[in-house]
């Protein structure tokens, strides 16, 4: 699968543009500010109908504009597909597949299968773990649309509990009945996507492994570990156990919402003992990681995008990328830099079809 074609219009700074795409490497040059990120953040809206950089849908909308449509032709074999993403404010968004509207968004996720590497991605190491659970949940999403909906399911009745301790501590009650009803609905959901999160890291980890040992030529040792309080006891006990805290913080203090990855280097947190480089590995190891898993669990090569990251590795980096990239397992391949010199020769070495677009 690859995309042949993209309008756009009154899309962040763009008022009308379209763009005819080579199948396999594209590359979006010019000076910061232009719009280069802009355009690789609406390919990823047509696979997972939301921005990676900017999640506020409203805000994708053109300044003095009141909405925005995303046209994306894609080919995969013969076959022909165009998807519309368009938001009009006031009004909710519409993700249309050929001319028909989906029902529920959930529907396609996992559709256009796509990877993002990114200079935020440092946020994987840097930030708390929400941002690690959510790129588990992430990868898990795109191949197994049961896991969305647990995971969907999951968080409203979380949300529905939470506000039942604020309702109990507001007006000095407390419903023991209906706090068990929450808890066993939580308990179910909880302890089907902590087996799923197991299932899916046991078969990851080899695999990122596998690729920083490739881009560090083997000099380190790295590790993902899943630290989740369902190793201890099942969901079950442990709301019940903490049903007291819980009352006091008003929201529920326990569960698969607080799992986390750990990221190791030589069994030390690579966020304290890493340096620059090691980090900048491991985070293209993990997201490379997730084209492989992607890759193998959907049958279709993911497009990949890589956002200004040429500017932010050292030229040793770029080119064990490259030999990576070049790989006959990868398919589309979309770029953003600021010195169109340096990107188109960096291209040239892969030996593939490619296309410039100035910005």
């Amino acid at each position: 699968m690859f995309l042949q074609k993209l309008s756009l219009i009154n899309y962040k700074n763009f008022e009308a543009s379209k763009f005819e795409f080579d199948p396999k490497i594209n590359c979006f040059v010019g000076n910061n500010g232009v719009g280069k990120t802009n355009i690789l953040e609406a390919i990823y809206f047509l696979s997972f109908t939301k921005g990676y950089f900017n999640s506020v849908v409203s805000q994708h909308i053109k300044h003095q504009t009141d909405f925005f449509v995303i046209d994306g032709t894609y080919k995969k074999e013969e076959r022909i597909d165009i998807i519309n993403c368009s938001l009009k404010k006031g009004a909710k968004k519409i993700i249309k597949r050929n001319g028909k509207e989906y029902e529920k968004l959930t529907e396609h996720i996992g559709s256009i299968p796509l990877v993002i590497i990114s200079p935020i991605d440092n946020n994987l190491i840097a930030e708390g773990s929400s941002t690690r659970r959510k790129f588990v949940d992430g990868v898990i999403s795109q191949s197994d649309n049961d896991y969305l909906h647990l995971l969907i399911n999951y968080n409203r009745i979380l949300s529905q509990r939470n506000s039942l301790l604020k309702y109990f501590a507001a007006n000095r009650t407390y419903d023991a009945l209906n706090i068990e009803v929450y808890n066993e609905q939580l308990s179910a959901l909880g302890e089907k996507i902590h087996e799923k999160r197991k299932s899916f890291l046991k078969e990851f980890i080899p695999i990122f492994k596998k690729r920083y040992k490739h881009l560090s030529n083997g000099n380190e040792e790295v590790n993902l570990i899943y630290k989740s309080q369902l190793f201890d006891t099942n969901l079950l006990q442990l709301l019940s156990n903490n049903i007291n805290r819980d009352k006091l913080l008003q929201y529920t203090s326990v569960g698969i919402h607080k799992d986390d990855l750990t990221f190791n280097i030589a069994n030390y947190p690579i966020k304290k003992y890493g340096s620059q480089g090691q980090q900048k590995s491991f985070l293209i190891a993990l997201k490379l990681a997730q084209f492989d898993f992607i890759q193998k669990q959907s049958n279709i090569k993911p497009l990949l995008l890589l956002d200004d990251i040429f500017d932010k590795l050292d030229q040793s980096r770029v080119t064990q990328l490259l030999q990576l990239v070049n790989d006959k397992n990868f398919g589309q391949l979309f770029i953003s830099d600021t010195n169109a010199k340096r990107t188109e020769e960096i291209i040239k070495q892969t030996n593939q079809s490619y296309k410039m677009f100035p910005l």
